[in-house]
């Protein structure tokens, strides 16, 4: 089936953001670091215009550190725009941050300058409120690790002259781009009423076996690195006891295993998509 999820907040959520674009000095978007691609919203792109733009590439921790980089060097091809990376291990630096607002915001000769607001935008669950949070140095935006739990925007003042605006993670209406929709699944980004884990675990496992087969061998105890992904699940399940009572393997638990072991980092840091025209080798 399909992926289709859009919680009826979003719809009021993206009308609320268009009236805060128009006087919005700068936008933040934050980033999904294990996928840059499918985590930047295209609808996102369409109401922002020409305002200048800050990408965060969030989560770093948990993705390959040389892919970050990889994709860290794309974005510095864009203009008007910085790209800025952050994770549990590098939180984002605030005057960092500032330095990049202060340098992008600066309204073009003899126009009058907008009001100081910077919107923080993304998809659900990349980590948006958390940014703000530790922009602020207190916690004014409830945090999690499920989606949606941001439902209105939240203003925070940054500086005497920038306010922080936290938006409700946003989704187009409709999720044109299954691949895209299928990795913001594997990632957590869309809601559990809104993809079914039997489908999203298979189609991770196929990109984790392409790309850190080595990583699952250690993790799963596999005696043979060459299987398919069905393979894979029969031998997860019996890793870590994910068996019915008849002593097969109880694939929906050994596909919530590999989901969670790979959205809490246990598989290593793992980038699962290439910038545009690059080919990567992975190791």
């Amino acid at each position: 089936m399909p992926i289709s999820w859009y919680p009826g907040h979003m719809h009021k959520a993206r009308k609320e953001l268009g009236l805060l674009l128009r006087g919005a000095r700068l936008v933040i978007e934050v980033l999904d670091a294990r996928i840059p691609a499918a985590s930047a919203n295209p609808l996102l792109a369409s109401m922002r215009g020409d305002l200048p733009l800050i990408r965060v590439l969030n989560k770093s921790d948990l993705a390959d550190s040389e892919m970050t980089a990889v994709w860290q060097a794309y974005f510095a091809d864009f203009q008007n725009s910085a790209c800025l990376r952050s994770g549990r291990d590098e939180l984002l630096d605030r005057n960092r941050l500032l330095k990049q607002i202060n340098r992008l915001g600066v309204p073009p000769a003899g126009k009058v300058p907008q009001s100081g607001r910077i919107a923080i935008t993304g998809i659900p669950n990349v980590g948006k409120s958390s940014l703000l949070n530790r922009c602020i140095g207190r916690k004014l935006a409830r945090t999690g690790n499920t989606p949606s739990i941001t439902r209105e925007q939240q203003f925070a003042r940054f500086t005497g002259e920038w306010t922080l605006v936290d938006t409700p993670g946003m989704l187009r209406p409709r999720l044109e781009d299954q691949n895209a929709a299928l990795l913001m699944a594997c990632v957590g980004s869309i809601g559990a009423a809104g993809a079914d884990n039997m489908e999203v675990a298979p189609f991770l496992a196929e990109i984790l076996l392409e790309r850190r087969r080595e990583r699952l061998a250690e993790r799963y105890r596999l005696e043979n690195i060459d299987i398919s992904a069905e393979s894979l699940f029969d031998r997860i399940a019996v890793s870590r006891g994910a068996l019915r009572k008849t002593g097969l393997a109880d694939y929906d638990k050994a596909a919530d295993i590999l989901l969670q072991d790979f959205r809490n980092g246990r598989l290593g840091g793992i980038t699962l998509e290439n910038p545009p025209n690059r080919e990567i080798r992975h190791s």
